[in-house]
């Protein structure tokens, strides 16, 4: 399910009604943890956090004229997906973030590779992602991402 949206703040005001709350309340634990550097922006029709080219020129080695991306935010058909590469990437932040989900959730973690599924908005541990967003600067992230382009 991909947005139109142009901008962020249009997507949030398509948002279906029982998704607003808990979509808000993700976007601003998200944006007050975000790092300094990174952006919010709309890429593939989500919500997204990347590096812009203006701190890492050359984009992302798929579609170089994309900024790097690093954090995605979905209103999907069956719940709300919270993407972060960097749990993808860096299996030190993985562990942790397995080992602290049942500490913070009632709800059972329900992920892909780099994908958190929420199907039960009163289950997201809304302090948890905001500790992992805060985890990884964006140096950090660039490092993390061409030591694994390079392989």
């Amino acid at each position: 399910m991909q947005s139109k949206a142009a901008n962020p703040d249009k997507y949030m005001r398509e948002l279906p009604p029982d998704r607003v709350e808990a979509m808000t309340r993700l976007r601003d634990t998200i944006l007050k943890n975000l790092p300094k550097g990174f952006e919010e922006t709309m890429q593939y029709g989500m919500l997204s956090y990347v590096v812009p080219h203006s701190l890492y020129p050359a984009g992302y080695h798929c579609t170089p004229t994309d900024a790097l991306p690093f954090m995605s935010l979905a209103s999907q058909k069956n719940n709300i997906s919270f993407y972060h590469m960097g749990m993808y990437m860096m299996p030190d932040l993985l562990t942790w973030f397995q080992a602290e989900y049942p500490k913070q959730s009632k709800g059972k973690l329900d992920m892909g590779k780099s994908c958190v599924r929420f199907k039960k908005m009163d289950d997201i541990p809304y302090k948890l992602i905001g500790e992992l967003v805060k985890k990884v600067k964006v140096k950090d992230w660039i490092a993390v991402y061409e030591s694994n382009l390079k392989r």
